[in-house]
């Protein structure tokens, strides 16, 4: 199971998570001995595979840098939880395929070392110390298939782009029209195209 590392505080900023002086490099390896370590010296030689980030409320904010997530996913961080995210944090997490867990009550729930059972479809994640078990946002189908291929570059090489785009491009909604600019253009270069 894996183990929880607390850092309570709310507003922990990307300088925090990985200070700018080790941002010489974007390999992963190279950037996780340095994560958390102005916050903590000794968490990335605690972190096993699979660990959990417990964290306050706006965790990741700050600047926009990814290697904030690479820092964290090269120590072997599987997931940060927190009440809520920084925005572009968040989004980078999806971007390169790394969970960030939004869920109410996950600070005081846990302690540091506390083993967890995450059950990502279930949407829960449980103390198995106290057997507190909490409900998470849940996570979207689009956001696990992206952490499942690795990112969102290795979710896009995995895809055909005429599969994504009949996927989202003609949805119900754009094929019946609904008043989108150039519907009618469409139609007729179709059956223009057909006569000939």
């Amino acid at each position: 199971m894996p183990k929880v590392h607390v850092f309570g505080r709310d507003h922990i900023n990307t300088d925090e998570i990985i200070p700018a002086r080790h941002l010489t490099t974007d390999v992963e390896a190279e950037l996780a001995p340095y994560a958390m370590e102005d916050y903590d010296k000794t968490f990335a030689a605690r972190v096993q595979p699979g660990d959990i980030i417990v964290a306050g409320a706006d965790f990741g904010c700050g600047s926009s840098r990814e290697h904030a997530v690479w820092a964290l996913r090269g120590a072997g961080i599987g997931a940060v939880i927190a009440p809520n995210f920084a925005r572009i944090y968040y989004r980078n997490s999806i971007n390169n395929g790394f969970l960030a867990l939004e869920c109410a009550g996950i600070v005081e729930a846990f302690q540091d070392g506390d083993e967890a059972d995450l059950d990502l479809i279930g949407g829960t994640i449980a103390n198995l110390r106290t057997g507190q078990k909490l409900t998470f946002v849940p996570v979207a189908q689009f956001a696990l298939d992206v952490q499942k291929a690795g990112g969102w570059l290795e979710y896009m090489r995995d895809h055909d782009q005429a599969a994504l785009e009949a996927g989202t491009l003609n949805a119900a909604s754009t094929e019946a029209g609904h008043g989108h600019p150039g519907h009618e253009a469409d139609q007729d270069a179709k059956q223009e195209a057909h006569r000939a």
